[in-house]
């Protein structure tokens, strides 16, 4: 059986994260990420979900998620998966955007999957020098070239456009989770910020959001480690102060949402 084996590296020029994943058999659960994800299946079939859109991703396929676009993913060909991605941070992305149009704004990518896409080869070019940590300006250029086309032929005029507002019930929990992730909350905790019942305050939230109340609080507590982590902080203490009972529930949480161990994550940024 072929070993797995998990490699990032993180690009100080274009400040961009790269993943590289070969030979992996994990299902991710329903999550989203801060940032954009753009990357492609080099071997093996998955079932994808995104943002109640379902998809079998094949290799020569792109997908891009963008900023809290919520999805879960799974093999379904009983083979093992190689994988590459970038990430790519909003503030980073504006900066892209404004080289690009000379507007000063964060896009919305209005597809998730693009099928036999002929930018895969421009990606994987560009991933490649990431992951050599090539110093070369092509790899600017290529990361330019990548995001202008996806620019122009997959966002509505580039303009920035998140689903629909939610209520604002909903936006006063999402603003309860993201100011108290630390702390210990409850149903009822939640509930009496809206006057909702539970069972309607679950359903509400789901329906809007794309993703429940608790998986959303379990999304923000591992972006929170994520930062602790890049400044170096112990993940013993970055379980601590970011709401998760001990270390061994917290590693476990990291790597099922991440595909690392939070010691794997934080060594990425020790010699940065």
């Amino acid at each position: 059986m072929k070993q797995e084996t998990r490699t990032v590296k993180y690009d100080s020029r274009l400040k961009v994260e790269a993943y590289h994943f070969q030979g992996i058999m994990q299902k991710f659960p329903n999550h989203f990420h801060e940032y954009f994800v753009i990357g492609f299946i080099e071997k093996g079939k998955r079932y994808l979900s995104c943002k109640n859109r379902e998809y079998t991703v094949e290799p020569g396929d792109l997908v891009i998620f963008n900023p809290l676009d919520n999805h879960t993913c799974e093999q379904i060909d009983g083979k093992t998966l190689d994988y590459r991605c970038l990430n790519i941070q909003p503030e980073v992305m504006k900066k892209a955007v404004y080289e690009i149009t000379g507007n000063e704004i964060i896009p919305y990518f209005t597809t998730h999957v693009i099928f036999h896409s002929e930018l895969v080869p421009l990606l994987t070019d560009l991933h490649q020098m990431i992951m050599q940590e090539e110093m070369d300006f092509r790899k600017e250029e290529l990361f330019l070239f990548l995001l202008e086309q996806l620019l122009e032929e997959y966002t509505e005029q580039g303009v920035s456009k998140p689903a629909a507002e939610p209520s604002a019930e909903i936006k006063a929990v999402c603003d309860y989770l993201e100011k108290h992730f630390a702390d210990s909350i409850n149903l009822d905790d939640l509930c009496s910020l809206t006057g909702f019942s539970k069972y309607y305050l679950l359903r509400s939230f789901t329906r809007q959001k794309g993703i429940s109340p608790y998986s959303y609080l379990e999304t923000i507590r591992i972006g929170k480690a994520r930062k602790l982590l890049e400044q170096g902080i112990l993940p013993i203490e970055v379980a601590l102060q970011t709401g998760f009972t001990d270390q061994s529930h917290f590693s476990n949480f990291f790597k099922k949402f991440i595909g690392l161990t939070p010691k794997q994550y934080m060594n990425i940024f020790k010699e940065i």
